[in-house]
């Protein structure tokens, strides 16, 4: 049940967020211009938060091994986490509140410095926490290497950096996937990137994207067909039975 959800909150997740702040709008006038609404609308919302931020906890646990095809990029994507689209709905509800209350605040003359500072960096947490629901997929395999994207930086890596990206022993759901390169001087990193040497893995079983990363590293007469369905069939089937003979 849990898994047709978040599947289909990352499905239609531009809908679901922009609904989100559509309700976090209304509920931001109601506790500024309307106080009795604001008060009715308090307990709804409050359990809807909690209970996006619970699913937000839940979805984390659920890492498909695949990726979503991407052929007009051409890529090979990590799914695009649930949780992210979740934990965001979780915050609207909270900072709508701030909102209101600042305003409600400005409008009786009461309004103080710290009211500002609290509902700006309220604002600044949601805005990112939508930013980066709304993008979607987080790891990218490309023809000519892996990209790692979010909201305030990248980290490109080419496939002649010569990445390895091994699951440490004993970890059973990893969260991110440490990566080591054997040419570090070509590795690319823009702004602010999530991780300077490692990619995320909460949203994609952390061995399949390394046993994928293994295989194009490997294989490079495969690496220009990356972002097709026919190269992703045959990724699968390589996988599935490294020793069964599949490369062709």
């Amino acid at each position: 049940m849990i898994s047709e959800v978040s599947a289909a909150a990352v499905r239609h997740r531009h809908a679901v967020l922009l609904l989100g702040l559509l309700v976090a709008g209304v509920n931001a006038a109601a506790v500024g211009f309307a106080s009795s609404l604001g008060q009715e609308l308090f307990t709804p919302l409050l359990l809807l938060a909690v209970a996006a931020l619970l699913l937000s906890v839940i979805a984390v646990g659920i890492r498909p091994a695949c990726f979503v095809v991407l052929p007009q990029v051409p890529a090979f994507a990590t799914p695009a986490p649930a949780w992210k689209v979740f934990f965001a709905l979780g915050f609207l509800g909270p900072g709508s509140a701030n909102v209101g209350a600042l305003v409600r605040s400005a409008r009786a003359g009461l309004v103080s410095t710290l009211d500002v500072v609290m509902t700006i960096t309220w604002l600044a947490l949601v805005a990112l926490l939508i930013v980066e629901a709304w993008r979607g997929h987080d790891v990218r395999l490309r023809p000519h290497g892996i990209e790692q994207r979010w909201v305030l930086g990248s980290l490109t890596v080419p496939w002649e950096a010569v990445p390895a990206a091994q699951v440490p022993p004993g970890a059973d759901r990893p969260s991110r996937l440490r990566m080591t390169f054997a040419e570090p001087l070509l590795v690319r990193r823009r702004g602010l990137p999530w991780s300077w040497n490692a990619l995320r893995t909460d949203s994609v079983d952390a061995r399949f994207l390394s046993a994928a990363i293994r295989h194009y590293v490997g294989h490079p007469e495969h690496r220009t067909v990356i972002g097709s369905q026919a190269e992703y069939r045959r990724l699968l089937a390589q996988l599935a039975d490294p020793d069964g003979g599949g490369e062709h």
